[in-house]
Order: C-alpha cells, then sequence, then structure tokens
C-alpha cells in the first residue's frame, strides 16, 4: 500500500450519473454523445497539474468525437475509509483507480467488468509485464489495465551518510548493515534518527510486511498467519535494538502514511523503507533538497512487497461506455509521451522527474521508451537511484496479503509496541497477533 505513490495512489468517488450507472440505458449525453466519468484529476491546489488533465481531456474528446469526459477530483483520490462503501453502493466513476492492495477483492465481488474483449483498446497492452497482467487476471479474464507498478527499497539520506562516514555510493545491503548505519547517523546529534519506522494507522503493520518479506518470511500461507516466525521475530527484534540499544529510531511514534515522509523532508532521518514514489513526495510535496536522496533495493532482498494501481471499470458500463473508457485508460495512462508519461511536461511543470518510480512495463518498447523519456527530462539526479535500479532486478515480488488492512492493523500493536517499551515481549506479541490474525482469516 502506499497508500504511498504512490508514488503514490489516488481515487475519487463521485456519485456516477445515471449514464454512467446503468447497463441498459442508450448512450447519452449532450446531443446523444456517450458520457463517461474519470476518476482522479488533480485537486484545484495543483493547478499547474490540473490544467494538464483538463488540458488531456479536450485532446481526448476533440480525438475520439461524440464521447464525452467528465472529471471527478476528491482527494486522495483513493481513501480506504469510504472505497468499499463505495464500490458496493455503485457510486463509482466509469473509470475508477484500484490499488494493487484491492485487485482481489474487487474482482472477487464483481466489481469491475470483464474486459477481456476489449483489452486490443489499449495498444501497448501487450508490453504491459505478464506478472504484471497477471495480478488483474483471474480464470482467465482480465478486469484491469495495470499503469503502475514497483517494488520497496531503502530510501536514505546521502547527505547524512556523508557526515556520519558512510559511503552514499554504497548503501546498505542487509540488516546488519541497516543498523550500524543508524547508529552512526543517530550519533550525529540530538534530532537525528538513523532509521525511521511506523508504529500505528495500519502502516507499521505495513511495513512489517515489507521487512518480513526481504528476509524471506511469509505473512499468510495456507489461509493462516504464517508471520510468528524467525524471520518475523527478527523484525521486531531489530527494530526493538535499534530503538533501545542504539538509540537510532527516534522517541517519537509515527502514525499517519505522510508523517515519516515529512520526518525525512525535514532532513535529520537518514532512513527509511519505501518505494521510489516517496523520493518524489519528500522532494515535491514536502521541500526536502533534492540532492540529498538516494534510494537503494530492500535489505537482504529476498523478496519484496509490490505496489501498483490498475484502472477497473465500473460493471455497469455499457457498451459505449467500455470502449470510451477503455480509449481513455490508453490515452491518458499508457501511452509513452502522453498523459501521465509526458515528462516533457511535467520538467516544465516543476514536478521531480527522474525517479524510476514506474516498471509495469519492463523492457518492452514501451517500459524503453518511457524510461528513456524520463532520464530524457530528469530534474532528480538519476544516478543516486542506480543501486536501486541494479539491486531490484531478480527480487521476487510478492502482493499484500488477504485481508491486509486487517492484519497490518494487527500487527500495528507489535510494532508501536517495540518501539515504546523497552522490556516488550517480543514472543507473546506475535503469538497474540498470530491468534488475532487467524480469526480474521477464518471469516473468509
Amino acid at each position: 500500500m502506499k497508500p504511498r505513490n504512490l508514488a503514490i495512489l489516488l481515487t475519487s468517488g463521485l456519485v456516477l450519473t445515471a449514464t454512467a450507472c446503468s447497463s441498459d440505458s442508450s448512450d447519452s449525453g449532450e446531443k446523444g454523445d456517450v458520457t463517461i466519468t474519470v476518476a482522479c484529476q488533480p485537486a484545484k491546489t495543483a493547478a499547474k497539474q490540473r490544467k494538464a488533465w483538463d488540458d488531456d481531456v479536450a485532446a481526448f474528446e476533440k480525438a475520439h468525437p461524440g464521447v464525452n469526459v467528465k472529471s471527478t477530483d476528491q482527494q486522495p483520490c483513493f481513501d480506504p475509509k469510504t472505497f468499499a462503501a463505495k464500490l458496493a453502493g455503485g457510486q463509482m466513476e466509469t473509470v475508477f483507480m484500484v490499488p494493487v492492495t484491492n485487485y482481489a477483492e474487487v474482482i472477487a465481488k464483481k466489481q469491475a467488468k470483464d474486459i477481456t474483449g476489449v483489452t486490443n483498446s489499449v495498444k501497448n497492452f501487450e508490453d504491459i509485464k505478464p506478472d504484471v497482467r497477471e495480478m488483474v487476471t483471474k480464470d482467465g479474464k482480465v478486469y484491469g489495465i495495470p499503469n503502475v507498478s514497483y517494488s520497496v527499497g531503502l530510501v536514505y539520506n546521502r547527505t547524512l551518510f556523508e557526515e556520519a562516514g558512510l559511503n552514499p555510493d554504497q548503501p546498505p545491503k542487509t540488516w546488519a548493515e541497516v543498523r550500524a548505519a543508524a547508529k552512526k547517523i543517530a550519533g550525529l546529534g540530538d534530532g537525528y534518527v538513523g532509521f525511521g519506522e511506523y508504529g500505528g494507522g495500519n502502516t507499521g503493520g505495513w511495513h512489517f510486511a515489507q521487512a518480513i518479506f526481504s528476509r524471506g518470511g511469509e505473512m499468510v500461507v495456507d489461509g493462516k498467519a504464517a508471520f510468528n516466525s524467525p524471520e518475523g521475530k527478527a523484525v521486531l527484534q531489530t527494530l526493538h535494538d535499534m530503538r533501545w540499544k542504539d538509540n537510532a529510531t527516534g522517541s517519537k511514534l509515527n502514525i499517519g502514511w505522510e508523517s515519516l515522509m515529512q520526518q525525512m523532508a525535514a532532513g535529520k532521518t537518514g532512513m527509511m523503507l519505501g518505494a521510489p514514489d516517496v523520493v518524489t513526495d519528500v522532494v515535491q510535496k514536502f521541500q526536502g533538497a533534492k540532492d540529498n536522496y538516494g534510494i537503494t533495493a530492500i535489505p537482504e532482498g529476498k523478496a519484496s512487497l509490490s505496489g501498483g494501481e490498475a484502472y477497473m471499470i465500473n460493471p455497469k458500463a455499457n457498451a459505449a461506455e467500455t470502449k470510451a473508457a477503455m480509449q481513455w485508460i490508453d490515452f491518458q495512462f499508457n501511452t509513452p509521451g502522453k498523459g501521465r508519461h509526458d515528462y516533457a511536461r511535467g520538467k516544465a511543470n516543476g514536478e521531480a522527474v527522474g525517479v524510476p518510480n514506474n516498471d509495469y512495463m519492463g523492457d518492452s518498447p514501451s517500459g524503453t521508451k518511457i524510461a528513456e523519456l524520463r532520464k530524457g527530462n530528469a530534474v532528480l539526479p538519476v544516478e543516486y537511484y542506480q543501486p536501486y535500479v541494479e539491486g531490484s532486478k531478480g527480487v521476487e515480488l510478492k502482493l499484500e496479503p488477504p485481508k491486509a488492512q486487517e492484519l497490518y492493523a494487527v500487527l500495528d500493536v507489535a510494532m508501536s509496541a517495540v518501539l515504546t517499551r523497552e522490556n516488550a515481549d517480543i514472543d507473546k506479541l506475535l503469538a497474540d497477533a498470530e491468534t488475532k490474525a487467524n480469526r480474521i482469516l477464518a471469516r473468509g
């Protein structure tokens, strides 16, 4: 979940028009044209990005006579507190964004349309990596068009590395190295944090999953909790020791998703787990110095939590609406040099272009073109991200576990405990979490 890139993950949920919601309605709209509603228009406060979106809508409508596009701009675009209710109530747009955390549930509940027969409307659909396409496929049927895919790595402050006598071009590759580096950075003085971590808001449990995967552990196996394991214990023990033996995590308990990125942007936190889009947010949203940050592959690298998003279509959309929706997805999200991938425009608009935050098309012709355009218009130091690009190759991608958010909430308790109580009983914390998780999983 990023809750990040997200980096980020945005979707909105204004009530659909009758046209967009009805599967048996005739094509309608102005002068009998088909009308679709689309999610994720940038907020009014992001004036340049909103204008770019609106320009794209105008260009799309010109290229597709008879199609009217109505945008919704609720922010954040994806809100886990309201997402399920909007889906169940049939209030989603014709085209809506779904984070990878919710693919399986949305598909299982038949809340996204089967688009198997019209995937060729996205001209480079076959360029999307097979393993990424597989995530939106069930029983041979396709239910979405992925347009973001990434793995988690280790974001770090290169300036603090240098100040602490560490080589920023040789970032940590193991958790032991992370701990040693964190201790040195914390030793720079009061207020310095070597390694930042979450302890609540479901973000603590989310980062627990990232860390256990990196060590080769599992969250759920055969429908039962599997995190009460040597790998799970190592996650909590390492964090406990960094907090209480090394004084390297700081005393503040980070809860909200943005809190740790704000802490990174302030310039006194050395490392955190995160996807590449964390760098984008730290620099662009929270005004961190762009030359400060690098990213490398996740420590140990046995596996990494996969993040991403796909656009899906409301199952009530009729044939004409579905065709227009697929054309919009192709135009806005999957064409090199256009829409989301118009990096020249992004650069002109002051966006932090250059982070390798999306590898959903891999080394395919489209993927190669996207990477070239991003690098050619970069305003960030792309060489600082090469440890991630090289180190993440071959790292197994893991989907989030079933009932992910509920399991993360359970594991928040353990993460919070080791960060706030020196005498925390790790074995008991994991056993209690296992019992609660199995109750959740048993509900199906």
